[in-house]
């Protein structure tokens, strides 16, 4: 009885919490509901101010006075201690407690990308400053962590000890065990991922004020960049976490592209068009795999008219042909309810990628006017190429078959029960006793059939399985723990979806989109 009083007043604490913080409105106070999206495309402004919100409950540190996840605390302070350097802030990745800098990195990257391509939507929408916020967290942390020329800290504790615990980050108390790389330890991939980082941190916050910010990322950006290239070897620090299978290269190439944007200096231009020989192409863009991303970014600087776009075109059309449905070349199925679906294992990592890229490129096409994209059994225009890619978008928010939005606090139906300790445990400002290693597997919090405590806004899942079906299971990491990168890529998506919505207001509808596309 006392433990179901405790529930309650939790519940309803946090419930006043959110309400009053504008974080919640009244018809997403259930977690449940009895139906997903109406009809038509959803508020993506709501949803891209969620998809940033998510990042503040990820971070790690000492919080800033005008933190909006008021259910988070102060967390890991002592980081980097035991060797003398200060490794606080940044984000943890998922629903753990650990800081992994590998794809804390492309995080920062895609979040960077995002800012660069679709300034004026996330602008419009009033997001542009809490966008660049959330840069400049995980900036500050790649900055703190690469300590000199040739060491860059990679992990901030140990995963499988994390793993064997169910606590809030307020409440940690396992070793904050310390990796890095070195010279006489590379890993190329995280050095290379931090050098790209940077520098599209560079790109998005250059303008902001803060001149002399902007100029160490550039410095540290080169700086990293240099270690990469000097020092070669495959990144191995977090096997079994984040353990890299495409090897270096695809990183040294997507860090010269973005330092080339940054610095318009030849050599980075030189490196990355004598290097495109070991780049063939791929179905795949994600934290381990960015060849398709530099490919991109080389492609947008034929607009400039400083590369050929032939040379790339290929490769990106290939990327199009194996995502895009009724093809001829689909690689990647989609599920009866039209979402991508590469694997059953946070697939949505992949989607929002994809997605992203999708968006990207159908403006790469455009904008050079060299038409559609020819695959073997159909050409798509720029239009149904981004009309695909906010099919994904709508899908994501509750356009699809279960009626569910896979964003957390978004529309009337959402997932309650994410595998997140954090937002699973009650907030410390409500219970502020310490919640230890094992009681967070007690019945109380982990194996509970209650909604989480913390409603943890703007947090996208896993995702549905390949039948678009979900369980809603905190048990169930695969499908119901949300992550950094995938939120990350959605921010674009989601405002490329913006523009193409506004786009068709003045438009009309593009051409057989629906022969490409679930009815849902």
């Amino acid at each position: 009885m006392a433990s179901m009083a405790l529930k309650v007043w939790v519940a309803a604490t946090m419930a006043q919490m959110l309400f009053a913080a504008g974080l919640l409105g009244a018809e997403e106070d259930g977690r449940g509901g009895d139906g997903g999206l109406e009809l038509g495309s959803p508020d993506y402004g709501d949803a891209l101010a969620k998809a940033i919100l998510f990042f503040e409950g990820q971070r790690s540190g000492r919080l800033p006075a005008n933190q909006r996840a008021m259910w988070r605390g102060d967390s890991a302070l002592t980081d980097g201690r035991e060797e003398n350097v200060n490794l606080t802030g940044g984000y943890y990745d998922a629903g753990d407690n650990v800081k992994f800098g590998y794809p804390m990195a492309f995080t920062v990257t895609l979040l960077s990308w995002s800012a660069v391509e679709y300034r004026d939507a996330v602008a419009a929408a009033g997001q542009l400053g809490n966008l660049r916020a959330a840069i400049r967290w995980g900036a500050d942390f790649l900055l703190r962590a690469h300590t000199s020329p040739t060491t860059l800290y990679t992990q901030v504790g140990d995963g499988n000890v994390d793993h064997q615990c169910w606590e809030r980050p307020e409440d940690m108390d396992t070793p904050r065990t310390l990796y890095k790389i070195t010279r006489d330890s590379p890993g190329s991939e995280a050095a290379a991922e931090a050098a790209a980082a940077l520098a599209a941190a560079y790109m998005a916050l250059k303008g902001d004020g803060d001149a002399a910010f902007a100029s160490r990322l550039l410095a540290a950006s080169r700086s990293l960049f240099d270690f990469a290239n000097n020092f070669r070897g495959s990144f191995q620090s977090s096997c079994p976490f984040y353990c890299s299978y495409s090897g270096f290269q695809d990183e040294l190439l997507w860090a010269s592209a973005w330092l080339y944007r940054a610095t318009r200096e030849a050599k980075y231009l030189d490196f990355l068009s004598n290097n495109q020989g070991s780049s063939n192409p791929v179905n795949e863009f994600s934290w381990d795999n960015k060849y398709a991303g530099a490919q991109m970014l080389a492609a947008q600087e034929y607009l400039g008219g400083k590369t050929d776009l032939a040379r790339y075109k290929a490769n990106l059309d290939s990327f199009i042909c194996a995502v895009m449905p009724n093809s001829g070349n689909v690689q990647i199925r989609t599920t009866p309810g039209g979402l991508l679906f590469t694997r059953d294992s946070v697939n949505l990592q992949y989607t929002t990628t994809a997605t992203l890229m999708l968006s990207i490129y159908s403006k790469v096409l455009k904008s050079s006017g060299t038409g559609g994209v020819r695959c073997s059994a159909a050409t798509f225009s720029p239009d149904q190429i981004s009309s695909f890619a906010a099919s994904q978008v709508d899908y994501i928010l509750g356009k699809n078959p279960f009626g569910m939005s896979y964003m957390v606090g978004f529309s009337t139906k959402f997932p309650g029960r994410i595998h997140h300790r954090g937002s699973s445990v009650p907030s410390i400002r409500v219970l502020s006793r310490k919640v230890t290693c094992k009681e967070g597997f007690s019945s109380w919090w982990f194996p509970t059939n209650d909604p989480n405590p913390n409603i943890h806004v703007g947090a996208i899942v896993g995702g549905p399985d390949g039948n678009d079906q979900f369980s809603d299971n905190r048990g169930d990491s695969s499908h119901s723990e949300p992550a950094t990168y995938i939120n990350a890529a959605f921010v674009g998506a989601c405002a490329a979806a913006m523009g193409q919505k506004q786009a068709m207001k003045l438009e009309g509808p593009v051409d057989n989109l629906a022969s490409m596309v679930s009815s849902y």
